[in-house]
Parts: C-alpha cells; structure tokens; sequence
C-alpha cells in the first residue's frame, strides 16, 4: 500500500517542482519530504494542513488514502478564475491611480506655465 508521502513525490511531479521548491512553498525544512520518503515514514498532520492551504486543488481523500483523483478540477478552476479577478482588479486601480496621477502632473505644469507668464 502506497504511503501518503509516496502520493505527495507524485503531487510534487505533477506541479513540476522539485522536493526543495516544494519543501519552501509549504514552510517546512529544507528537504523534509525526501527525508520522509527515505525513511518511509509518516507525515505529520500539520504538514498535511499545510498542503491543503497551499494547494487546495489537491484532493484531500486522494492524498490520505490514495482513492479518487489526485486534484479536485473544480477548486483549480475557481482558483484560476479568481486570480484572474484579482489581476483585472489591481489593473483597473492602477490604471486609475495612474490617470489621476498624469491629472494632476498636468495641472501642475499648467500651473507653472501660467505662473511663469504673469
């Protein structure tokens, strides 16, 4: 029966990271993972949860027991959307603060223009 570190090698493969790119995104030790699979040993629910957190299309029920898919479609295609929201928001508040920002350089120089003829 595959381990639950075994299912997190296949996840890391799956993202296209290494172990220690991997090891950085969830806060653990450097090289926690491979020490776990060396070791064929059981990883701890906090890091479990930490996964979850981070990569929330990864199935749970998958992960812990190795039955289902490996990543819940759903979640990454929500995901997907509200990053795109996200980037559309903080591109329209730029392109605002930008405007206003031009608006107020120009009223300026209008101003030192009209100070400078008088």
């Amino acid at each position: 029966m595959s381990k639950t570190v075994h299912r997190i090698m296949q996840v890391i493969a799956a993202l296209n990271m290494s172990a220690r790119q991997f090891d950085i995104s969830i806060g653990t030790a450097n090289g926690y993972i491979l020490r776990m699979e060396k070791n064929n040993a059981s990883v701890g629910s906090d890091v479990i949860e930490r996964i979850i957190k981070k990569y929330p299309q990864v199935n749970l029920v998958w992960l812990m027991t190795g039955k289902g898919e490996m990543f819940l479609e759903e979640s990454s295609n929500q995901k997907s959307k509200s990053s795109k929201e996200i980037e559309s928001y903080i591109n329209e508040k730029l392109k605002y603060k930008l405007s206003n920002d031009k608006k107020e350089l120009l009223n300026e120089i209008l101003k030192e223009i009209k100070s400078v003829d008088d």
